[in-house]
């Protein structure tokens, strides 16, 4: 059965699970207790726990391609194992590739094949400064979900991000033309970090329907509260609220499962009751 990245978000909407469980799976940080001397061993393993642990809570996975990537051909068959594992245990459950691409001309069908046909990713990050004319080969993928850089939750985000375009910083007018121009086939997301809630509240506003992928939560300081209350749509719905290593690294022990699904729990909880 094909997979359609809005149905399966629209599923986990229903049943209020907005928590996104970033898998940023440093093999530094993973505990002896399922550590290998492959990189990939020590990745799946310690994946499949997290995932086992967490899947009746997660509304939405997110790898970062970064720290697969970084081990080569192990890394990149360790991610792959890791999304088939998703849709097996979890199948109404999407995965969203953080990969951040975006390029022009054939090159985009390339990450584009990499992305969806090889690795079985339901959704990917990409940057809009090629604009909308070089990312149409994403847009054009109805049953993917194209998820816009537009207000990151770093420090330094601002330093572009925030310059004036005909009055208004430039991630509003991102945001506004994801929402009215690119998002013809209803598959398009912002990225919008927790950790700026006013800009939060702004992009909502110039986008009203669009989903937020919403990092900042946790290590970088967001609030869950001022997040759900600004990020949330007009159905109190609409977020994907990622959450990596305050959850799979919350211990560093052979328990680490077991601490990932509370963390994961504690969260959900508190954005269930902010809505």
């Amino acid at each position: 059965m094909a997979r359609h990245f809005r149905s399966l978000l629209d599923t986990q909407w229903a049943q209020k699970k907005f928590l996104c469980i970033g898998l940023d799976t440093d093999t530094e940080k993973i505990p002896e207790s399922v550590r290998h001397p492959r990189a990939r061993e020590s990745i799946v393993a310690f994946n499949k726990q997290i995932i086992e642990a967490t899947k009746d809570i997660a509304g939405s996975y997110k790898p970062n391609s970064a720290f697969y990537e970084a081990h080569g051909d192990e890394g990149v068959s360790a991610l792959r194992e890791t999304i088939e594992f998703i849709h097996e245990q979890a199948p109404d459950v999407p995965v969203i590739l953080d990969a951040k691409r975006a390029d022009i001309g054939n090159t985009n069908n390339g990450y584009i094949q990499a992305a969806f046909e090889h690795m079985r990713a339901d959704a990917i990050t990409v940057h809009p400064y090629q604009g909308g004319e070089a990312l149409q080969p994403f847009l054009d993928r109805e049953d993917k979900g194209i998820i816009v850089w537009c207000r990151s939750s770093n420090g330094g985000g601002g330093e572009f991000q925030d310059l004036k375009v005909d009055g208004e910083p430039l991630y509003l007018v991102v945001a506004r033309h994801v929402s009215q121009q690119w998002n013809k086939n209803n598959n398009c997301a912002l990225v919008a970090g927790a950790t700026y809630p006013e800009e939060l509240l702004m992009i909502r506003r110039v986008a009203p329907d669009i989903p937020f992928l919403i990092p900042g939560i946790g290590a970088q300081g967001g609030d869950v509260e001022r997040t759900v209350a600004a990020g949330k749509d007009a159905q109190g719905k609409g977020m994907m609220i990622a959450v990596s290593r305050d959850i799979i690294f919350a211990s560093p022990n052979a328990d680490f499962a077991e601490v990932a699904r509370s963390k994961a729990q504690e969260l959900h909880s508190r954005i269930v009751a902010a809505l």
